[in-house]
């Protein structure tokens, strides 16, 4: 049973992983001119939603991503026809608010037959009201009224086909990029967190083990093996043990102030070579400098991984139980927070470098795709058209849907089965 504490640290980092994602998206668009409608965190059903400025937040019940809805991506609002009878009113002699229906109901308003209206590019509108014709000039930010729902028009230059590549890139990179950016600052905090090692010492020695047997015993600081110093750097030793399987090694050991060498001879278990204990150091204060290189180094290893795990996908080498749905992640995430603050802040550092390369990748559906299209419209010259590219993303948004389902149930199975 997860406790409360986990509970909201799992809820914490889904909600700042998706919400600095979107924010990026939505930042850029905006700094582009773009009307943004909606910034959504969740897909779904809606649980919660406010209005501020020109665009809705809302919080959605499947907690699966998240996205931000731009004028121009979707369909737009409902098209009025020619002969189709409406009302508008007027602010400042322009026209503010068009009604679709209820005509009866709305109060100073003027009613009439559309003959022509352009919400994009002329913003006008004429009206033939009792056999007189009469245009007047919409508003940039009118509203169509329908159904009890406002939605504001958006003119061409609010759209987001009507900016530049660069501009339409910048605010579809933005999102991943964010995401780099809080990874690399997490990375940075967890430096800070766990200190800077001053040595390598043994926390424990396994029962039955070489290191036991050998006689080293919890708090030796190893400072040689085989004469190497090992120093704070716990790799080297553990990469000396694994070139010393079945052969002696020569340890030195620094045991209540005094030195001592004791000879350890490494096993062979799991086609690993061990010598049975869990490792620990000391630890100082972390200075700025050494925790941005830190923080660097950390985050180029974990991409390295990442990229790794990738390419075993695209190869085929992988089965089902390797991969992990929202239920798999949620267990794992309860782990790295019930492991202590440094560990879970690691691991919210590599779940957000993970969400920005994933959505880099060359999918349909995913923010790679949509840069990848963005691409050949900067060698074609011309858009491809919006209509197939929606269908390419709808599709790729259908088939990553499918294999959720699959690893989530898969991951269903794997709990049910212990």
């Amino acid at each position: 049973m997860l406790s409360p504490q986990v509970v909201f640290q799992i809820v914490l980092l889904f909600f700042v992983l998706v919400t600095i994602h979107e924010w990026g998206h939505f930042y850029f668009a905006k700094r582009a001119g773009i009307l943004v409608r909606e910034f959504a965190i969740g897909f779904g059903p809606k649980l919660f939603s406010f209005i501020r400025g020109e665009t809705r937040y809302t919080l959605r019940l499947l907690p699966i991503g998240g996205f931000v809805r731009m004028a121009g991506e979707d369909p737009e609002i409902v098209h009025i026809q020619p002969g189709q009878t409406i009302a508008v009113s007027l602010e400042q002699g322009r026209v503010k608010r068009i009604y679709l229906d209820q005509l009866d109901q709305r109060t100073n308003v003027i009613q009439g037959t559309a003959e022509r209206i352009d919400l994009e590019r002329e913003l006008s509108v004429q009206l033939d009201v009792g056999g007189e014709k009469l245009s007047y000039a919409v508003h940039p930010q009118a509203f169509m009224i329908a159904k009890g729902k406002e939605t504001q028009i958006a003119p061409w230059d609010r759209q987001f086909g009507s900016k530049t590549v660069g501009q339409r890139a910048l605010s579809i990179f933005a999102g991943p990029f964010m995401n780099f950016i809080l990874a690399f600052v997490l990375y940075v905090v967890v430096m800070f967190l766990a200190g800077m090692p001053t040595n390598v010492k043994i926390d424990r020695v396994e029962p039955d083990s070489p290191a036991l047997k050998a006689g080293l015993q919890a708090g030796d600081v190893i400072t040689r093996v085989n004469g190497t110093p090992i120093g704070s750097d716990p790799s080297e030793l553990t990469g000396l043990i694994r070139e010393s399987a079945n052969k002696k090694m020569e340890w030195t050991v620094l045991r209540g102030g005094k030195e001592q060498m004791l000879h350890v001879t490494p096993e062979i278990k799991e086609q690993t070579a061990l010598v049975g204990v869990r490792l620990t150091s000391d630890k100082r204060s972390t200075g700025v400098g050494e925790a941005l290189e830190g923080g660097w180094t950390n985050m180029v290893q974990a991409t390295k991984l990442i990229l790794t795990g990738f390419k075993t996908l695209v190869l085929g080498q992988f089965t089902l139980d390797d991969l992990g749905g929202p239920v798999r992640i949620v267990e794992v995430t309860s782990e790295h927070a019930s492991a202590g603050l440094p560990q879970y802040t690691f691991w919210a550092a590599s779940m957000s470098l993970y969400l920005g390369i994933f959505n880099l990748l060359p999918f349909p559906a995913l923010d790679g795709s949509r840069l990848v299209f963005l691409g050949f419209e900067a060698v074609r010259g011309r858009p491809v058209d919006p209509n197939r590219e929606s269908m390419v993303h709808f599709v790729g948004f259908a088939m990553l849907m499918l294999l959720m389902i699959a690893v989530t149930y898969n991951d269903i199975l794997r709990l049910i089965k212990g």
